[in-house]
């Protein structure tokens, strides 16, 4: 076999892992987030100095990456013990601020908790969105690389026909995190103008421009594909084109609070024809049964019939949006929206059970109903852990008199009857938004992340033997390809730079 067919096989034919595992590395990086704030808190209270951006780069990268690189490679079966360590340093720092705290000195912790749940926060911007986003990029570009090396799990693999791997959340997710944030949701402009139809159409011609470069320049290389992912031709951004311009007619049709009814309609009825017609055998055997890629379809059957799942994916998310992002100013009503949301995915994953037993096991090459429902239950439990770790970090920063966080609410009222003492919560520090942050990096130039992933993970390929290297140098090469990637965003943003072409 070549190099190429080995690398090829390597990330083949894999049945993936269980549901829960991949959930319980999934929502880690909440709880690392979670650690990283309470950190910077105790940090400012003791030390009374801000941090410089190469300081607070070191604790971005090492909260939010180095945890991700070791929970996919040499940790992969030790999740739980990575859970109990952050809980403890969490719970450890959470405990240290309660009682050095500089406000509310001589009361008890129930009229403490009583006073919290009536102040206001800054709702415009919503802190846990923006990591959710980050995080499934830095997930998808570690997994991206790390799936060529032998200390990856093979389970966590892309799979070949059913199951769920790792990997596969990295699509559906991406999809997912882009549609609470699109412009139909944050109201961009009037629906059913023309500005709003035209603006659609305009805003997919990079992702045409980048999904034929990418396959011009894979076949010109002749760089390692797994062709059962997406088809012959077919590629990530050519599902994002079609997803773009399906669900973009779709919600100049339906309002946007009817969004559930459009993706429950589209995976019901996709499954249906799964089952009864010879869609299903269409994508996985060709339509000759025998697996041809003669003819556009027949060579790109699984990127073309899939976009129907991440439609309605997308709609998912576009009704998740909707309500998450509805004007809220008191922390009582966040936590009341993250609850909402835990026990929705709660009850998502319940409908999963159901699914798998009675109807189709998740599969990622047909995007089907189950697939689909995964997906969605996965981000809804990552988006709520994300919500109620923002809550317990204002808690903490409710506490300490000045405290600043990135990337995280703001408080802007007090429910302390002295004016001058409430007003004393908001500092100068916390009206201007802070600089030094990588996940607002990350998330104000997501796409070049992502290129940059794509074009530093095919030079490794090409430069080092991935196959036979050993976990030391494995483990060497990932964290050097997270830092320069990260870097690379964090130098843009400390430069305030979004690069984009349209």
């Amino acid at each position: 076999m070549s190099q190429k067919q080995m690398k090829e096989a390597f990330v083949s034919n894999h049945n993936g892992t269980s549901v829960l595992e991949i959930t319980e590395g999934l929502c880690l990086p909440a709880l690392c987030i979670l650690c990283r704030g309470l950190l910077i808190i105790a940090s400012q209270h003791l030390c009374c100095s801000s941090h410089t951006w190469r300081t607070r780069f070191f604790i971005d990268f090492a909260f939010l990456i180095v945890p991700l690189v070791t929970t996919l490679t040499i940790f992969a079966s030790f999740v739980l013990l990575e859970y109990l360590i952050v809980i403890i340093f969490g719970a450890g720092l959470l405990y240290e601020t309660y009682c050095r705290r500089t406000c509310y000195a001589r009361m008890p912790v129930g009229k403490i908790l009583e006073k919290f749940l009536k102040i206001s926060i800054e709702s415009e911007y919503i802190p846990a969105i923006s990591c959710f986003r980050v995080i499934n990029s830095a997930f998808t570009a570690v997994a991206i690389l790390a799936v060529d090396f032998p200390l990856f799990p093979r389970r966590f693999a892309k799979t070949e026909l059913y199951g769920t791997g790792a990997m596969d959340f990295g699509v559906g997710g991406f999809i997912f995190g882009t549609a609470m944030v699109c412009p139909e949701v944050r109201r961009k402009y009037t629906k059913g103008s023309r500005l709003y139809l035209t603006k659609s159409l305009y805003s997919v011609w990079p992702l045409v421009f980048l999904g034929v470069g990418r396959l011009v320049i894979i076949k010109s290389i002749g760089y390692q594909e797994h062709i059962t992912e997406y088809g012959v031709h077919w590629n990530f951004f050519f599902t994002l084109i079609v997803v773009k311009l399906i669900t973009s007619l779709l919600l100049i049709i339906f309002p946007l609070n009817k969004s559930w009814i459009v993706a429950i309609s589209i995976t019901v009825f996709y499954q249906l024809a799964l089952d009864f017609t010879p869609l299903r055998r269409l994508i996985l055997y060709g339509s000759d049964g025998s697996g041809t890629r003669v003819g556009l379809l027949n060579a790109n059957r699984e990127g073309i019939i899939s976009t129907l799942g991440y439609v309605a994916i997308h709609m998912a998310g576009v009704q998740t949006g909707s309500y998450v992002l509805k004007k809220r100013s008191h922390i009582k009503d966040w936590i009341k929206v993250a609850c909402c949301i835990l026990l929705t995915a709660i009850g998502f994953f319940i409908s999963l059970y159901i699914v798998q037993v009675n109807v189709e096991v998740a599969s990622r090459r047909m995007a089907n109903l189950a697939f689909c429902i995964w997906i969605v239950a996965s981000c809804l439990i990552l988006l709520s852990s994300l919500l109620l770790g923002d809550i317990i970090l204002n808690f903490a920063k409710f506490l300490i008199k000045g405290a600043t966080v990135p990337c995280s609410w703001k408080i802007i009222q007090s429910p302390a009857a002295n004016r001058k003492y409430s007003e004393s919560l908001v500092s100068e520090a916390e009206r201007k938004e802070p600089t030094l942050c990588l996940i607002t990096a990350m998330n104000r130039n997501q796409l070049i992340f992502f290129l940059l992933s794509n074009v530093t993970t095919g030079l490794v390929n090409l430069l080092v033997d991935t196959l036979h290297s050993s976990t030391l140098w494995a483990l060497f090469v990932l964290n050097l390809y997270m830092f320069t990637n990260c870097l690379v965003i964090y130098v843009l943003h400390l430069q305030d730079r979004t690069v984009k072409f349209w």
